[in-house]
């Protein structure tokens, strides 16, 4: 059941690991996807399509097929407004941005470059969109603003990416992201008839082709969301490793804007990312929650009291303690509620806390503690767009690291994560309270109770993974789980009601969720307990097993 550690994990990245960028970026230029072919086929998940031109997933078809299909379904829902295109540091980030200004040009598409052409984070497009729009009100002719961001996140080097963000600013809900994906998988069975492109050298001289100032932006705004006065009175030292991503050149404008003592570990951008340890697995992987990928960054622990990463789009944050080390995502999200609730007084007196089903239930607890109630929703950070514009919700955080939250008068900062924001943060708590957040959670655990989290994988066919994904609580007959009474079962999120995708099992003191990956034939299993290491390995152990069974029904 559990993941196979590499021997590599952790060690520098050896030669042979890195990728080939010209033969990449070749692939992505010679490659002919067959739409017949599903892995072939445009396919957005959580986070938009993703996927790699040396095994035809990701190459030029894909992108201009997907910006037309944005262009059309602008035009149809009447989205006049600016279209704010970011850009992320892997290699095939490059080319598929010059696809698509080719095609959002030949649309007469009011086009938002970064200026100095300047990498931009998926949280800078996300607040470029939402200050735009500020004040204006949905519907034709209203000239509201939207965006795209040419990322695969965290994801390898041979990666790459594409998401859209609507003019609310997150990241597109199913309804808008399935038929953007039916549009364009048409386009590719097709020859791409129907995409319209000029020449890039045509597109950036065009009159709708302008430039945005993303970056100062971005920074002038940091002090209505973090206390940065209070950061720069406590002398709070920083550490900060970009991971050669996207906010690589922000982090010194911060510094600089806000005369922080914050030092940049490592400005170097690389598309090979040749500096990054080895994740799990053996491969290069920017996910500043992995403690093998985060190897060399703890090393630095002793020179600076927090040091903190984000992945490559900075939407993701991994946070490093001198007392605690690498703080695992869940630890650092029930800090930030616990924090953030207690030190916001301008916030709405009923504003909740954004949690999706496989964060920890120790956020639950500390909300409860601060007088909280929790939103709970599905896998995805589209769920808590809406509450973070209308500002029922204060903060939305889920488990792999991404959370996002309001400014400090309760108005809406970013409607996707916020690995810049979230960072940030750790420095004001450590300024604020005068212990940073490692010995904060410390603190939290000794009065509400220390969980261990873990998640394993299973096998399961095709068939097993489409029936995981509609499961119903009658049939999980288990009255038991780990010697606790099993006190709930659900596969709508109590939150909004959206379908879960799965099924969470839930006791007392611990609990697990599964649900199916969406893209190898395995389920996936998250489980937690307040009781102890040995509690957790029988939870997970009974949880495959009580699945199995479901299934097998």
């Amino acid at each position: 059941m559990s993941q196979k550690i590499s021997p590599l994990a952790g060690q520098p990245a050896p030669y042979a690991s890195l990728v080939n960028v010209p033969r990449l970026i070749s692939a992505y230029y010679s490659g002919r996807p067959d739409a017949s072919v599903a892995a072939q086929r445009v396919a957005f998940g959580t986070s938009g399509h993703r996927g790699s031109s040396f095994d035809d997933s990701f190459n030029e078809w894909h992108v201009l097929a997907i910006t037309q299909a944005i262009c059309d379904f602008r035009k149809q829902k009447g989205i006049d407004g600016p279209l704010f295109l970011g850009i992320d540091t892997h290699a095939l980030s490059t080319p598929a941005f010059a696809s698509a200004v080719e095609v959002l040009a030949a649309n007469g598409v009011e086009l938002m470059l970064s200026k100095d052409d300047e990498y931009t984070p998926t949280p800078a497009v996300s607040h470029a969109i939402l200050v735009y729009n500020r004040g204006r009100k949905i519907g034709p002719g209203s000239g509201l603003a939207d965006g795209i961001v040419v990322s695969p996140s965290h994801n390898p080097p041979e990666s790459g990416g594409f998401k859209y963000n609507p003019p609310n600013g997150g990241p597109a809900g199913t309804d808008i992201t399935s038929a953007v994906e039916a549009a364009a998988n048409a386009m590719l069975a097709n020859g791409l008839a129907g995409v319209k492109r000029m020449p890039l050298a045509q597109a950036l001289k065009a009159s709708t082709t302008h430039r945005h100032d993303f970056l100062n932006n971005y920074v002038e705004d940091l002090a209505s969301v973090i206390d940065m006065d209070a950061i720069r009175g406590a002398e709070v030292e920083m550490g900060v490793d970009p991971l050669g991503g996207a906010g690589v050149n922000y982090w010194a404008a911060i510094g600089a804007r806000y005369k922080l003592k914050l030092t940049v570990l490592n400005p170097e951008v690389d598309p090979r990312f040749r500096f990054m340890s080895l994740d799990w697995d053996g491969r290069i992987r920017m996910d500043p929650s992995s403690p093998y990928a985060m190897h060399s960054l703890v090393e630095h622990k002793e020179r600076f009291p927090i040091i903190f990463a984000c992945d490559t789009d900075h939407d993701r944050h991994g946070i490093v303690t001198r007392t605690s080390g690498l703080m695992q995502p869940n630890s650092y999200l029930a800090v930030m509620v616990d924090y953030l609730f207690t030190h916001r007084p301008h916030w709405s007196a009923s504003a909740s806390v954004g949690k999706t089903l496989v964060s920890s239930s120790m956020i639950d607890r500390v909300a409860a503690s601060v007088g909280r109630k929790v939103y709970e929703v599905p896998v995805g950070f589209k769920w808590f767009v809406d509450g973070l514009v209308d500002g029922s919700l204060g903060f939305g955080g889920e488990e792999s690291a991404g959370a996002t939250f309001l400014r400090r008068d309760g108005a809406v900062w970013t409607t996707d994560k916020d690995g810049l924001i979230a960072a940030l943060l750790s420095g004001e708590i450590k300024a604020q309270t005068g212990r940073d957040p490692g010995e904060r959670y410390a603190e939290l655990t000794a009065a509400l109770g220390k969980p261990v989290s873990d998640r394993v994988d299973a096998a399961a066919t095709p068939a097993q993974k489409k029936r995981l994904s509609t499961l119903s609580p009658a049939q999980i007959t288990s009255t038991q789980l780990a010697g606790e009474k099993v006190v709930n079962v659900l596969s709508n999120a109590p939150g909004n009601g959206a379908a879960l995708g799965g099924v969470k099992v839930m006791t007392e003191n611990g609990w697990f969720a599964a649900r199916p990956s969406g893209t190898e034939n395995i389920y996936k299993i998250y489980g937690e307990s307040f009781l102890g290491e040995a509690h957790l390995q029988r939870i997970l152990g009974e949880a495959q097993t009580v699945v199995d069974q479901a299934l097998g029904d």
